[in-house]
This record gives C-alpha cells, structure tokens and sequence, in this order.
C-alpha cells in the first residue's frame, strides 16, 4: 500500500466484509488497522486475494466504539465535501477561461481539478451505494479523465504545429493566482481537520499540495508567454499536466476492477 489508489482498491475490496467497523491508513508506513467485531479470517482473506503483499501484523482488542467511528467519519466527509466543492468549482472556471484566453495550461489545470474532484468524490457519491455502484463510478470517472487528455493532447500537436496562438497570458495569470488562493485554503482546512493524520486526509492534502506546485507552473508559463511573446511555454505546461492526468486516470480505472 504505497499511494491513494490502492488505499481506496482496498476499501472497496474491504466494503464486501460486514464485520468492519472502520479503517485508519498509514500509507507512509504502509499499514492499515482494521476495527472489526468476530473473526478476522475472512478480513485476512480479502485482502490477500488483492495481491499487495499483504501481512497480519498484530492483533488486539480495543474499547473504540462504533459512534466514535461514525463521529470521525462524518467529520472527515464534511471536510472532503468542501475541498470537493471548490475543486469542481475552479475546473468549471480554468475551463471556461482556458477556452476564451486560449490556454492550454488552464484547460490542462481544469482537468487536474476535475481528477480530484473524482477522488474525493468516488466514495461520497457512493456512500451508502453498492461495491458494484462504487466501481461503475470509478471507471466512468477515468475512462471520461482519458477522453479529455487525449482531446488535449491533440490540442497540443494542433497548435504546436500549426499557425502560432498566442494565449492571453494576463487570463492566465490572474486565474492562476486566484487557483493558487484557493487551492491554500484548501490544504487550510484539510491541515485543521483533527484526522489529518490519517492517511486519506494526508493523501489530499498531497493531492492539493501537487495543484499549487501546478498553479505556479501556469503563473510561471503566462509570464514566459508574456517575455517570448510565444505560446510554447503554455504548451509545454498543459503538456506535463496532462500527462499527470492520464496518470490520476490510470490509477482511478485500478479502483473499477
């Protein structure tokens, strides 16, 4: 367990065993305790046929109860609504003005929002849903993520090769910046959240924490545009951040199977 793709592979596989109570994830130290009632036999099972090398460590009885599970969780999913909320809503407004200003490192920036939007979202769209319901959404969220690259790749090589469109790099500053702000406030609340500790929390803190890093990169590439007065750097920005996307794609499409 090295990474928030198969931390959720494992909750989905897990879900399909009533005993559990909850889930805490170390993903640094790649350790998962499990809070469950009965046997452990057919936990064991579940996630051996996973084939992550997966190893019973210890186990223990605990006096944590499952309304304190319950308490946490609902915290937790208040928090990931919010980052949610303003993910899909920045993909709606980098897309709209990648589109007007013509910059492919907004449109690139859209879709990495619109990726974890899916993440965040798999579970809480699911909640209550069936195993079957959570892997139907899983694959349409990355199958449309792998659609939406390839159209910008091909956007890519179009206008690479093509008559030179020079992006609005004043647009693309400006809406960099406000991603930038908004983005922060993000890894702000998720940073307050008392189970910030726990590894899905770290996981999107890791998540938004990489879109700042992309938001620099956009402000980086509208001043070059500026300076060259050349749309390559907005090229080769959107390039790398669709590349990033196919790739959150991939590791979505693992949760389907």
């Amino acid at each position: 367990m090295d990474c928030p793709s198969e931390e959720n592979l494992i909750r989905m596989k897990l879900d399909e065993v009533s005993s559990i109570m909850h889930l805490n994830f170390d993903i640094p130290n790649r350790k998962l305790t499990v809070f469950h009632v009965g046997q452990i036999d057919e936990i064991e099972r579940a996630v051996i046929e996973l084939n992550l090398g997966g190893t019973k460590i210890s186990t223990e009885r605990t006096e944590r109860t499952e309304q304190t599970s319950f308490k946490e969780n609902e915290n937790q999913k208040r928090i990931l609504w919010s980052v949610l909320a303003i993910n899909f809503a920045f993909f709606i407004i980098e897309m709209t003005t990648g589109i007007i200003s013509k910059s492919l490192g907004l449109v690139a920036d859209s879709l990495d929002m619109l990726a974890d939007s899916f993440v965040y979202g798999i579970s809480l769209f699911a909640v209550g849903g069936t195993l079957i319901k959570k892997k139907r959404i899983a694959k349409l969220a990355g199958y449309l993520q792998i659609i939406l690259a390839i159209i910008g790749f091909i956007e890519v090589l179009r206008r690479f090769f093509g008559a030179e469109q020079l992006p609005d790099f004043s647009t693309m500053i400006v809406v960099s910046v406000v991603a930038l702000i908004a983005n922060t406030i993000c890894l702000y609340i998720l940073q307050r959240s008392k189970s910030k500790e726990e590894a899905h929390m770290k996981a999107s803190m890791i998540f938004t924490s990489n879109d700042v890093i992309i938001n620099l990169g956009v402000i980086l590439a509208g001043i070059l545009v500026n300076y060259l007065s050349s749309n390559k750097p907005d090229l080769i920005i959107g390039t790398i951040v669709f590349v990033l996307v196919v790739q959150g794609a991939f590791r979505i499409l693992k949760l389907s199977r």
